[in-house]
Parts: structure tokens; C-alpha cells; sequence
């Protein structure tokens, strides 16, 4: 007779996958909906829309939600295997205690986010002129800069994207070893880190008009810096330290921007 060694592993792993994306997705949603409503409108205004902006904006949230959910299961599917995590939404789909998983990641992720929103703060002011129209216009509130900053474009570009490009050169070139190489991690980080700089270049072209060179090289290298930032915070302390410091650094900046 076979022994009794508890629930069935192969059973529970899918579930445990299904229940931690179905979270990630809904903690991502609440970005998607606000950046919609708030960015959307200022990059169509004065423009001959196709049809009612509410149907945009509801194609925009279908469209958008689709692309979370990819990333989102992207990353469920692949980062156990290659050693990333999301150690705190993992422990609260098996409510297990938060705090053991919380505490590593929190000063990592308050640090960052601290002279991260300094840096930023200083950064535009030096940002080239044919920009300051997108600072005038980007006058997004705070809960959207939040919402998706912090936890949308996380799961996009870290634990979608970025796990997504570890697992391949890592399937590619390194399956002989048991987890991918420093070198292949950062490779990664830096190729991710890029597309997060680039994916800012069409809001900045449609709120500032044609970009010159010295603009496109701000925008990609002001973004791509963080990208960096955030990417080793979710290699070596988890999804919820990168998602702290990308919030935070968007909370000192406003309230630099305020005082």
C-alpha cells in the first residue's frame, strides 16, 4: 500500500499558480483602470477620435488587461524556475504570515525609493525644454502614479517581461545548471530596463510633439535607470521590494513637487 504523504503536490502547485495569478492580476487592474481614466483623455484631447472616447477607453482597459494578464501568467508560469519571486503575495494566497517575507524587502525597497524620488525630482529639472510641455500636461494625481507606476508596470516589466527574458537565455544557454548565471540575470535586467525607457518615448512624443535626439536620449536614459534599479531589487529581494521602491520614488517626487 502506498503511503499517505498528504494533499497531492501535483494538485495543489496549479492551484497555487492560478489563485497567486488571479491576485497578481487584480492587485495590477486597479493601474490600468486609473491611468486610463486620468492619462487617456489628456493624450486625445484637441484630436478627431473614431468614435466616443468612453468606447476608447473601454478598448484601452480590454486591451490592456489582456496584455496584465499575459505578464501576469508569463511570470507565474516561469519565475520559480529561475529563482525570481513574489515572496509576499505568495504567502497571502496560502496565508501564510506576511512579515517574515515583508521585512527582507522593505528597507532594500525604501532606500531605493527614497533617492529614487530625489533623483527624479532633480532629473527634470534638467530635463531638455521640448519637455516641459509633458510636465505641464502629465499632471497626473497621485493614486495613478501609484497604482500603476508602482504596481502595474512592475508586473509588466519585472515579473513579465524580465522573468520571461531569464528563463529563455536561461532554457537557451544555461539549462545544464541549476539556476541561471549572474551575468544572464543582468542581461536581462538590462534588456527590460530598456523597453521600460523606450515605452515612455510615444507619451512623450504625443504630449511634447516630435522628439529631438537630446530628448529621446533623457527619456531612455532617465527611465532605463530606474528599470535597472527596480530589476535588481526584484532579483535579489522579490516583486514587492521593486513595486515599494517604484511607488515610493513617484510619492517623494509628488510631494517634492508640492511643497
Amino acid at each position: 500500500m502506498k503511503a499517505h504523504t498528504g494533499p497531492d503536490i501535483g494538485v495543489q502547485q496549479p492551484l497555487r499558480g492560478f489563485r497567486l495569478g488571479l491576485l497578481l492580476w487584480f492587485v495590477g487592474m486597479p493601474g490600468v483602470v486609473a491611468v486610463t481614466a486620468t492619462l487617456l483623455p489628456v493624450m486625445l484631447a484637441g484630436q478627431p477620435l473614431p468614435m466616443p472616447l468612453w468606447v476608447l477607453a473601454l478598448l484601452s482597459l480590454v486591451q490592456n488587461g489582456v496584455i496584465l494578464a499575459l505578464a501576469v501568467w508569463a511570470g507565474v508560469a516561469l519565475a520559480p524556475a529561475v529563482g525570481l519571486h513574489a515572496p509576499v503575495l505568495g504567502a497571502a494566497i496560502t496565508r501564510s504570515p506576511l512579515g517574515p517575507v515583508l521585512r527582507p524587502q522593505l528597507l532594500p525597497g525604501l532606500v531605493v525609493g527614497l533617492l529614487g524620488g530625489a533623483f527624479l525630482f532633480g532629473a527634470w529639472r534638467l530635463a531638455p525644454d521640448v519637455l516641459a510641455s509633458v510636465q505641464e500636461r502629465l499632471s497626473l494625481p497621485l493614486f495613478a502614479r501609484v497604482l500603476y507606476g508602482g504596481i502595474t508596470e512592475e508586473l509588466l516589466l519585472r515579473w513579465g517581461l524580465m522573468t520571461v527574458l531569464v528563463w529563455l537565455g536561461w532554457a537557451c544557454l544555461q539549462r545544464r545548471r541549476a539556476a541561471p548565471a549572474a551575468g544572464l540575470i543582468w542581461i536581462a535586467i538590462v534588456m527590460s530596463a530598456l523597453v521600460f525607457g523606450a515605452g515612455h518615448l510615444p507619451a512623450a512624443a504625443v504630449l511634447a510633439g516630435p522628439l529631438d535626439a537630446a530628448a529621446v536620449a533623457w527619456v531612455l536614459g532617465f527611465n532605463t535607470t530606474f528599470g535597472l534599479l527596480f530589476g535588481y531589487l526584484f532579483w535579489r529581494y522579490g516583486l514587492e521590494s521593486a513595486m515599494i521602491a517604484h511607488g515610493l520614488a513617484h510619492v517623494v517626487h509628488y510631494l517634492a513637487e508640492t511643497v
